[in-house]
């Protein structure tokens, strides 16, 4: 169906539209205005979560073995007697810290909010290519929640193996009390995640592809659309190996197969499994967590595009460069997994190939942070909270993304292989910088998305307190790192080596306690402002993109009338053949007007 005729079955749709219930409109949505609030606000309640979940364990770091009443009130008696915390219940809480923040919170509630709320408004289309698609996609995800959520709550405890799941830990349901029935619920729960990024991520390709509106081609879509089209491209290569690598799991833990074990022996008992091996597991689980990065980080970095290129009130410097640096990160990102295997006892030529392809990965990353900084330099800096926010990006992308440079020589990695340099490492490049990234997006789009404004000063405050602190957390642990203190030791008071090290500790978790607690002002802001906020105005950034040529108010199709034409690309900030300092896309060319080369 051509783009006109599509548009007139829409319209004549609209002519004979029910009356929303409660239900169709807020709970059983298909509209992706409605859906991407819904990823939002789920995303938001999981990262309280998780935040919480990391602020626990911080503070077992800092004060190992002393009696606290918040982890017998959260943890109980079994996981917190007398209110010191067991390390089985430590694990759990760096196991599942990890998997909502990355898969929960970075991955679906980024992707999920911006890609639902942006892909249509920006192409300019009426919704996505499949509106009940995307509604299946959000509940699916919902339901994952709701399952790893549920997991903190069996007996035994929540899934204890790290994020990464490795066997044997995670393979064989008697090896420590976390793997019983949290494990298989960590594993449904994921199964059904990847079902639900699979769906929303089909969706987004085909939305970009088919449903660009009269005049906006490939070339002239904003660099958000492009970061969300490939990260969507990467998760529909990488998820199913996850999935793959999660149902033999299954396999070993329920059937008796033996994909990921060999050679065991518990409490002297010899098991039966035979020929299986971890390193397999290994392989499966990078192929899918490496891509999973730029997942994670892509989306955070098109965002910045967008909102640097808007307060500078400057065109964003080398637009091709930029997409083709996201190509190639995403090509990159599929052969460079065996980094984090280093030390799996990997033939170290095999070791070298990877070393170099992490290595060029850096390239387009650069490129990206140049462009950043060029279209920074001398433009007429806006600095609202989204502007803030997606600087502070740009500035933990570089200082995160140089230790990558060490950890990805296989010679150098193997000396701070899981210790807290790597930790420091890539809560810095994809942990923090994509929370900033999400950040800058919702002060952003806040007023696209409820119509009113967040409070400016609340903001402020919001960032700055929120940047110092991350910095005071991850900054400190790369000296810990080198210093040898390994990952995931509940408490390192058994070796001498260590005691210099907990007054490090110490800094490290009260920064992370302030900038946890400061996290409450965004929330304050946040869902006070969606009520009480200043109303928006159409454009309140001044903006040049297609979201903000729709009215405030939410309708189903996003524009009343026609879909508006593009006629030019979406950085025309400051040209010097207007008198404004911004001309949106759906501006026709003046007479005589040359298209700005880009």
């Amino acid at each position: 169906m051509s783009a006109e005729g599509h548009d007139h079955a829409i319209d004549h749709e609209h002519e004979h539209h029910h009356k929303d219930t409660f239900i169709t409109k807020y709970i059983f949505s298909i509209d992706h205005k409605m859906i991407a609030k819904q990823y939002l606000i789920t995303g938001i309640f999981m990262g309280i979560i998780g935040v919480g979940m990391s602020m626990l364990f911080r503070m077992q770091l800092a004060w190992p073995e002393e009696s606290f009443r918040i982890f017998n009130i959260l943890l109980g008696d079994k996981f917190a007697p007398n209110g010191v915390m067991a390390n089985d219940i430590y694990l759990a809480l760096v196991t599942i810290h990890g998997t909502i923040m990355v898969f929960f919170v970075l991955t679906a509630a980024l992707s999920g909010t911006f890609s639902n709320l942006l892909i249509p408004l920006q192409i300019g289309a009426r919704d996505m290519a499949s509106g009940f698609m995307n509604m299946i996609s959000y509940w699916l995800f919902f339901l994952s929640s709701v399952i790893m959520i549920g997991s903190l709550f069996v007996e035994a405890g929540p899934a204890s193996s790290g994020w990464t799941i490795y066997p044997p830990l995670s393979a064989l349901p008697q090896a420590i009390p976390g793997s019983g029935m949290g494990m298989t619920l960590w594993l449904v729960s994921m199964a059904i995640f990847i079902a639900s990024s699979l769906m929303g991520s089909l969706n987004y390709v085909v939305t970009v592809i088919n449903l660009r509106t009269k005049g906006m081609s490939m070339t002239r879509l904003p660099l958000t659309i492009w970061a969300f089209f490939v990260t969507a491209i990467i998760g529909i290569v990488s998820f199913p190996v996850l999935l793959s690598a999660a149902l033999l799991l299954i396999f070993d833990r329920s059937f008796g197969t033996s994909f990921f074990l060999s050679d065991i022996y518990i409490a002297g008992e010899v098991l039966h499994y035979q020929g299986g091996s971890p390193v397999l597991f290994e392989h499966l689980f990078w192929f899918l967590g490496h891509p999973e990065v730029y997942i994670v980080l892509l989306p955070a970095l098109g965002i910045t595009s967008e909102v640097i290129a808007t307060n500078s009130r400057k065109p964003i410097f080398g637009y091709r460069a930029m997409i083709m640096s996201i190509l190639a990160i995403a090509f990159l990102s599929t052969i460079v997994w065996g980094h984090h295997m280093f030390i799996s006892g990997m033939n170290p030529f095999l070791g070298s190939v990877f070393t170099f392809t992490t290595l060029l990965i850096a390239i387009p990353s650069a490129v990206k942070a140049f462009n950043y900084i060029t279209t920074l330099w001398k433009g007429n800096l806006q600095l609202n909270p989204a502007m803030l926010f997606s600087i502070g990006l740009v500035s933990t992308f570089i200082t995160g993304g140089l230790t990558g440079i060490i950890l990805g020589d296989s010679t150098l990695d193997i000396n701070v292989h899981d210790t807290y340099f790597v930790v420091a490492h890539f809560h810095l490049v994809m942990g923090i910088s994509a929370l900033y990234g999400m950040f800058a997006g919702i002060y952003h789009w806040f007023p696209r998305m409820f119509g009113r404004m967040l409070n400016k000063n609340l903001g402020y405050v919001h960032f700055w307190v929120t940047a110092i602190c991350a910095y005071g957390v991850f900054f400190p642990m790369h000296f810990i790192g080198l210093a040898g203190l390994p990952r995931r030791y509940y408490t390192n008071t058994n070796f001498p080596l260590f005691d210099d090290l907990q007054n490090v500790n110490v800094l490290i978790t009260t920064f992370a306690l302030i900038g946890g607690a400061f996290q409450l002002v965004f929330l304050y802001n946040f869902f006070v402002s969606i009520f009480y906020g200043k109303k928006s105005v159409m454009n309140p950034w001044k903006s040049n993109t297609l979201e903000w040529t729709a009215p405030v108010e939410h309708i189903h199709g996003n524009w009343p009338g026609e879909i508006p034409h593009v006629y030019r690309w979406p950085y025309d900030y400051s040209n010097p053949a207007h008198d404004v300092d911004f001309v949106p896309q759906n501006v026709p060319m003046k007479e005589g007007e040359e298209v700005l080369h880009h």
